[in-house]
């Protein structure tokens, strides 16, 4: 799933509103819900994606994400995030987030200074 950089969170509050109460719809937008409110308002979803995962013994998905931070006040809040992702706890129906680990984060110097944040998420169906 992709979504268009400028776009705002309306696009989100769509999906949720339209995706309320059907758990087989799986757990991406709970969790970009919950990662989108760490991040701030400042924060805006470049794209997400999701594949199956599983070993001998469990079962779930993947997931990576990529946020932009534009300006200095919205690069505080991706460092903030940076800082609070690891010790989250996610509550997600039905799964539990085995990893959340940050996995790039770029910095572009210029007028309006931004930063990218890229992420990757294991989700575990629970049992």
């Amino acid at each position: 799933m992709r979504f268009d950089p400028t776009s705002d969170r309306s696009m989100l509050d769509a999906l949720r509103a339209h995706t309320s109460g059907s758990a087989r719809r799986g757990p991406w937008l709970k969790l970009l819900c919950e990662v989108l409110a760490l991040a701030g308002p400042q924060g805006e979803l470049l794209r997400h994606g999701e594949r199956p995962w599983s070993s001998a013994t469990f079962s779930g998905s993947r997931h990576s994400l990529a946020l932009s931070f534009t300006g200095e006040r919205a690069i505080d809040a991706g460092e903030a995030l940076i800082a609070a992702l690891p010790d989250h706890e996610f509550a997600i129906p039905g799964h539990l987030v085995a990893d959340a680990t940050i996995t790039g984060v770029d910095h572009h110097n210029g007028p309006e200074p931004r930063m990218t944040v890229e992420a990757e998420f294991l989700l575990l169906e629970e049992c």
